[in-house]
């Protein structure tokens, strides 16, 4: 839940408002597929300007997801005070600013990027508006983030190859796996307000399954992306404890307790994407 606290900084509400904590699941998947197709070697001009791009084109969806749920989250108990955090004007602000400066970090890239950029933009934006007209929208919040990797991949080489689609693949099913956890906690208010939601169209037993489904399909891009790009056998064990993260993940979940589905969230998830940067580091 959102808590609004008066001694709170501007900065510390924007980036509480932008969950900036949670950068730390899609940043390493990009940064690990730049250290892959750079042999481990990325310069610090082109490590710069990935990072930049990440954090602009993240701040840039977060923002904009907040402006498009503006009247919907103050309905939510569990979201209704994030309004509080941030004026309309400043976050809309700030979404062009952030906008602007992913697209101007990308064509200091390579042409190639520089291109793709207002479409990585499209597909981020267009996520938040999805749960208005589908209930699959946890599949279209993996595909936004499975761009991380591939976009990492082109500013390295200009091009995509089949181990960073393997990543993506990867990353879009293990995204969309802990948004659809994530989304039991709102199952009573989505319902009521008669949303467009996959939790309630399936009950919470069967998401929570297909929610694994989806993380076995994690495992298989992660283990595929391997072989792909050849990477050795310390890649393969720690692929192994991000297995064991998963499960845990599940277990919390299936508890259907708040702190449990919370905490299972960020830190299962903060493990495995940490733990995939640190495999692919040493085993280049």
């Amino acid at each position: 839940m959102i808590v609004v606290r008066p001694n709170e900084s501007g900065l510390t509400r924007f980036l509480r408002l932008i969950r900036f904590s949670h950068t730390v699941f899609a940043l390493p998947f990009a940064l690990g597929a730049l250290l892959v197709a750079t042999h481990g070697q990325p310069s610090l001009r082109l490590l710069t300007l990935v990072l930049l791009c990440m954090v602009c084109a993240r701040t840039a969806a977060m923002l904009f997801n907040r402006l498009a749920d503006w009247t919907l989250d103050q309905r939510n108990p569990r979201t209704a005070m994030r309004h509080q955090l941030i004026s309309r004007p400043v976050a809309l602000l700030l979404l062009g600013l952030s906008s602007v400066a992913f697209v101007a970090a990308a064509a200091a890239i390579n042409q190639t990027t520089l291109l793709l950029a207002p479409l990585a933009l499209s597909i981020i934006f267009f996520y938040s508006l999805t749960k208005r007209f589908t209930a699959v929208s946890h599949f279209f919040l993996g595909g936004a983030l499975a761009i991380a990797p591939a976009g990492a991949w082109i500013a390295a080489s200009g091009r995509l190859t089949l181990a960073p689609l393997l990543l993506s693949a990867g990353v879009a099913g293990w995204v969309a796996g802990f948004d659809l956890i994530y989304a039991t906690q709102d199952f009573e208010f989505d319902r009521r307000e008669g949303l467009h939601s996959l939790v309630v169209r399936l009950g919470i037993p069967r998401s929570l399954r297909l929610a694994q489904f989806l993380h076995f399909v994690t495992l298989l891009g992660l283990f595929s992306f391997g072989f792909a790009a050849s990477l050795g056998a310390i890649y393969f064990c720690g692929i192994s404890l991000i297995a064991g993260a998963l499960a845990y993940e599940h277990w919390s979940a299936a508890r259907l307790d708040l702190a449990g589905i919370n905490r299972a969230f960020f830190q299962s998830n903060a493990f495995v994407s940490a733990v995939f940067l640190v495999s692919v580091w040493l085993a280049l």
